[in-house]
């Protein structure tokens, strides 16, 4: 049975690729969505690819990726700095977690050096664009095999 990754966005990466493209360069959701799936398949990972801007359904998506995920990749967005229910969520998950940013949060405003999914996560990748999640995926692959 292929394992399989989720893969969760929060908040504004749907506008991937018109906001500030400065910070998060040209690359829509999509173009990511179609990166990490090819980069799953090559890794032997099924992918799950979901995004939303809400925080709840967030929460609901890391609950069924307890029983249905070998290890969870998220890019909360603005939620990585204030979501005590994600955190919490992501604790209860007990697999692997990588936390991904497109643009580095350490070298950006003071409020986004704090990440409350650090704590939880076996890695975070950030400041390297979208290439960041197949990073995370090959990482994934060193790690849970």
């Amino acid at each position: 049975m292929t394992p399989t990754i989720y893969i969760l966005n929060g908040p504004n990466l749907n506008t991937l690729g018109l906001r500030e493209p400065e910070i998060y360069g040209s690359a829509t959701l999509a173009d990511v969505q179609t990166r990490c799936e090819a980069a799953g398949t090559e890794a032997g990972f099924e992918i799950v690819f979901r995004q939303s801007n809400h925080e709840g359904e967030l929460v609901e998506w890391i609950q069924e990726a307890r029983d249905a995920a070998a290890a969870i990749i998220i890019n909360a967005g603005a939620y990585t700095h204030t979501s005590l229910a994600i955190h919490d969520a992501l604790r209860f998950f007990g697999k692997p977690v990588v936390e991904v940013h497109i643009s580095n949060i350490h070298a950006r405003e003071e409020i986004r050096h704090k990440s409350l999914i650090a704590p939880i996560a076996v890695g975070m990748i950030v400041g390297f664009g979208p290439v960041g999640y197949e990073l995370a995926i090959t990482a994934l692959k060193a790690r849970l095999r």
